[in-house]
């Protein structure tokens, strides 16, 4: 039955590779949907709830459509994999064009970052978000989805490499040896990496584990809810929280 499956899929591949055939793109299509899907659950979660998930959704099929039209089934590399790139590549770059952060979401982050300063030169310590939250007349769920919202944006501001290196005439890309090893570099990178891991450590049993099954595991949002007999929100609660304690634990070390 599998035997009988994967030849199927095949002649479906080769038909759409050879003539383009509009059924065998709309079977293929079909059974990769579900790589949309699951790129949009795992963006969506440092997003703002204005963003609306059917623009993701739709960014992520410009990807897929896009992934269809450029795979070479001839080359050792799995659909899904090169799909994936794709796919999230698409939603991330339709973000960048979009100033999806509200006005009043950059307002408070700002207020929120000021009083972070300001507590922290008082205590000499780490602030919790429930003092920040007292510290603003807000809830502590503001402050972490407020600082969630603004450091995702921050990163999507950076400029990332290309995922893949279409060849376009004209066009050049500066070739880095990444196996070359500065020895400085090894060393920061070491201690960064030993940092994280103390960090990580000093979260509580839930946090570790939503983390470990959503970075490690890849699981979704929803199914780690369903391993761990929790709502999806409530999940998506546990991850605000434990970022925002990385976040801010991150900050004293840079």
């Amino acid at each position: 039955m599998a035997q009988a499956s994967t030849t199927e899929e095949q002649l479906i591949w080769e038909k759409w590779v050879t003539t383009r055939d509009s059924h065998a793109g709309n079977l293929l299509v079909k059974k990769y949907m579900s790589l949309v899907s699951y790129h949009v659950q795992r963006i969506s979660v440092g997003l703002p709830r204005n963003v609306s998930r059917d623009d993701l959704r739709s960014l992520g099929m410009i990807g897929l459509y896009d992934a269809l039209e450029k795979f070479d089934p001839t080359r050792d590399l799995k659909f899904d994999t090169y799909a994936s790139f794709r796919i999230r590549g698409a939603i991330i770059d339709g973000l960048r064009k979009e100033d999806w952060l509200s006005r009043s979401t950059r307002e408070k982050s700002k207020r929120i970052e000021a009083a972070i300063e300001k507590l922290e030169q008082k205590y000499m310590r780490t602030v919790s978000a429930k003092e920040i939250a007292l510290e603003l007349n807000l809830t502590e769920e503001e402050v972490y989805t407020t600082m969630n919202e603004y450091f995702f944006a921050n990163i999507l501001s950076i400029d990332e490499q290309p995922n893949e290196q279409d060849e376009k005439e004209g066009q050049s890309f500066v070739l880095k040896d990444d196996k070359a090893e500065i020895p400085e570099e090894k060393v920061m990178k070491d201690e960064l990496i030993q940092e994280m891991a103390n960090m990580i450590s000093s979260l509580n049993e839930k946090e570790q584990l939503v983390l470990s099954l959503f970075y490690q595991e890849e699981l979704t949002l929803t199914e780690i809810g369903q391993v761990m007999d929790l709502s999806t929100s409530r999940i998506s609660q546990i991850h605000s929280k434990a970022i925002f304690k990385l976040r801010q634990s991150l900050k004293k070390i840079n």
